[in-house]
């Protein structure tokens, strides 16, 4: 089901607005940035507020539509849910993003669990440290 779908489903109106957001975050070949959504929105739709924008990628993400991760930098990036979980490893120096798979995490979900009676959201997960280039 796409993300459009999805919001219909959940009883949320398809707004010309939202749509277009949708659209981008479906374009986009991977991660990318509320600026960088709000510059492809505007360039195709001047009227579009940045607001606008900005209040729809929250809606996206509260009904977990969208995934949002800090990358590194000031910035948060957007991802489509439905395009699958990962996660990545950040060099904190050279900037370099490595992208693992979900499973790496199921041991540490099932300790945090049966250890501390704790259920992790591991949807989306950004680890900062140093590539073993940079680590000398």
């Amino acid at each position: 089901m796409s993300c459009s779908e999805d919001l219909k489903k959940k009883g949320y109106r398809l707004t010309p607005q939202r749509l277009m957001v949708i659209g981008i975050l479906h374009e986009a070949e991977g991660h990318i940035s509320a600026p960088d959504i709000c510059q492809r929105v505007q360039a195709k739709y001047p009227w579009v507020n940045k607001s606008t924008i900005y209040r729809t990628l929250e809606l996206l993400k509260e009904l977990d539509l969208v995934t949002e991760t800090e990358l590194g930098g000031d910035k948060l990036y957007y991802h489509q849910a439905d395009k699958g979980h990962h996660h990545h490893l950040i060099c904190q120096k050279c900037g370099k993003i490595t992208d693992i798979d979900e499973d790496v995490f199921s041991s540490l979900q099932s300790t945090l669990r049966k250890k501390y009676s704790f259920s992790a959201d591991l949807k989306h997960l950004a680890i900062h440290g140093h590539c073993l280039k940079c680590q000398d």
